[in-house]
């Protein structure tokens, strides 16, 4: 179809809304899957440059799953040759393969057909065969007594017992031991959808282990100016009829309206002149229409950056859900519909639909697809901390002049009441709670805000420290020793943090172990020693990562 645009004209409302959005819709749908035009205002018209060297290669889903059905086949002898004992078996999850050769394999690890928690590992093998490493989540030997332990506290029998509980070899913390692993749903405190785990002790009920499924990070309002999307044509009254919010171009990835509810799919959006929203939160379409852009943008800039298919790497798109609830004022990712969900703000006035808001949660998907960090301690840290590098990545990647990229999070909705943003990467204790810096206590901070240990590092990483000015905004990035770090640029600096997350950190990594993966990554991409590498040090430790 030939594409249109709409002449509406974008409108500034007041100092503490974001620009009204208007929206000009190229239909896809005779577009064959990853050949989709890149929306009107992303800077990714061209094509990505070939990966070379230690740069992941693009697989499309066949190749992507032949190689995964390989390595399965080969996982005895790999369990062999990495020394696995004889009970214990891999289950492999990914295959990535670099321009040199390189193949990183991401494997889970059963012990006498037990899932072992904990137990994920990468090997990295040269073009040659030869296993150039292992990195593991625990360096403890996989054994336990037996698989059969019975109860002995009324606590550990009630959780024997209980529905859905699955007994697995809980390997996180020192030595394994025989666990349960159950799930309780519910409600967190915001109306976030819960879906709690707890792992507790097989023999004695003692509780190990309890983190959140569900996703969570706060978000901008929307407002992107005008904007091309992708949509298809819809069946209306049983038959071809207008056209769907459905982008047959990245994976078919569809956007729905839940009209405030909190449970199922909802209602795919449809419109009959493929002319969606007004540019008003009244309009329902306005919230799915921002859903669905920041949902293209971001598959874009894993496709063109990082040289991914999609958020598996299988080139199948998540769903997006808007109009979550009543005055909801969060959005998460749940890896259960692999979907994300966006609520409307105070009000149901300022949806959470904004670009950086859709890079983020759709980056929690593309952690759980790599290294799974746990949500949790300080891998939940670094988890929080690559949904907001990535979506801030997106943000810029955009090049959108209604919303420019930056360094702040939830920066065009007052979530707070005082126009301040909700993070701030520059320098993360400016909201008040987040951490600038590593400390023994890192680990029992709420995972949104020792994140900012990582957002620091990474701006630090990217543009360094001191006082600058990026399109507009004036950044100040202390560092804890008082050195002076000079950037590489932000391209290099998200390239090495998801090849530090794609190939190196696994469920466990913590801060320390980060800063190892970041390193290997630099050195991969950009040779060993080299300013890359030494600067990824440099930033580190200036947040006191050492």
């Amino acid at each position: 179809m030939t594409p249109h645009k709409n002449t509406r004209l974008s409108a500034a409302l007041i100092a503490s809304a974001a620009m009204v959005v208007t929206v000009a819709v190229q239909s896809t749908a005779t577009a064959a899957p990853d050949t989709a035009t890149t929306p009107a205002t992303t800077a990714a018209t061209a094509q990505a440059a070939a990966p070379t060297g230690a740069s992941a290669l693009p697989l499309a889903a066949s190749p992507r799953a032949a190689a995964i059905a390989a390595a399965q086949e080969q996982a005895p002898s790999a369990a062999r040759t990495i020394g696995l004992g004889g009970k214990e078996e891999l289950v492999v999850r990914d295959v990535v393969k670099d321009a040199d050769g390189t193949v990183h394999t991401r494997y889970e690890r059963t012990f006498a057909g037990l899932p072992v928690l904990g137990g994920d590992l990468v090997t990295h093998t040269a073009k040659n065969g030869r296993v150039k490493g292992v990195d593991r989540a625990t360096d403890a030997p996989i054994s336990v007594p037996t698989t059969t332990v019975a109860p002995t506290t009324a606590a550990a029998r009630t959780t024997a017992s209980a529905a859905g509980a699955r007994k697995v070899v809980w390997a996180r913390d020192g030595k394994p031991v025989l666990a349960y692993e159950t799930v309780k749903t519910g409600t967190q405190h915001d109306g976030t959808p819960s879906k709690l785990h707890v792992v507790t002790d097989a023999a004695t009920g003692k509780e190990l282990r309890r983190f959140e499924a569900v996703m969570t990070g706060e978000g901008t309002s929307q407002y992107s100016g005008t904007v091309t999307l992708g949509t298809s044509p819809g069946i209306k009254k049983g038959k071809r009829g207008g056209f769907a919010l459905t982008d047959a171009g990245r994976g078919g990835h569809s956007t729905y309206d839940l009209k405030h509810g909190q449970s199922g799919k909802g209602t795919l959006f449809t419109d009959d002149d493929d002319k969606w929203g007004d540019g008003t939160p009244a309009n329902a379409q306005t919230a799915g229409v921002d859903a669905a852009y920041g949902a293209a943008l971001t598959w874009d800039f894993y496709k063109s950056e990082l040289q991914r298919n999609g958020i598996a790497g299988d080139g199948r798109a998540a769903y997006s859900r808007v109009h979550y609830g009543n005055a909801y004022v969060n959005a998460f990712w749940d890896d259960s519909c692999f979907c994300m969900t966006y609520g409307d703000g105070e009000g149901d006035k300022k949806p959470l639909t904004s670009i950086d808001v859709a890079g983020h949660e759709m980056t929690h998907g593309l952690t759980s697809a790599t290294a799974n960090l746990e949500y949790a301690g300080e891998s939940g840290g670094l988890n929080e901390a690559t949904s907001d590098i990535i979506g801030s990545s997106v943000e810029f990647f955009a090049n959108n002049k209604e919303d420019v990229g930056d360094y702040l999070v939830g920066e065009e909705i007052d979530i707070n009441g005082d126009g301040s943003p909700l993070r701030y990467m520059d320098q993360p204790s400016k909201d008040g709670q987040s951490l600038d810096y590593w400390d023994e206590n890192a680990g029992n901070v709420d995972v949104h805000y020792s994140s900012g240990i990582a957002n620091h590092f990474f701006y630090l990483l990217a543009e360094g420290s001191g006082q600058k000015e990026i399109n507009g905004v004036r950044y100040d990035s202390p560092t804890k020793d008082g050195s002076e770090v000079t950037g590489i640029g932000r391209e290099k600096a998200y390239k090495i943090w998801y090849k530090a997350l794609s190939a190196y950190m696994t469920s466990t990594t913590d801060y320390k172990a980060a800063r190892e993966a970041t390193l290997k990554a630099a050195n991969d991409l950009y040779g060993a020693d080299g300013t890359e590498a030494r600067t990824v040090a440099a930033a580190w430790t200036a947040v006191n990562v050492k």
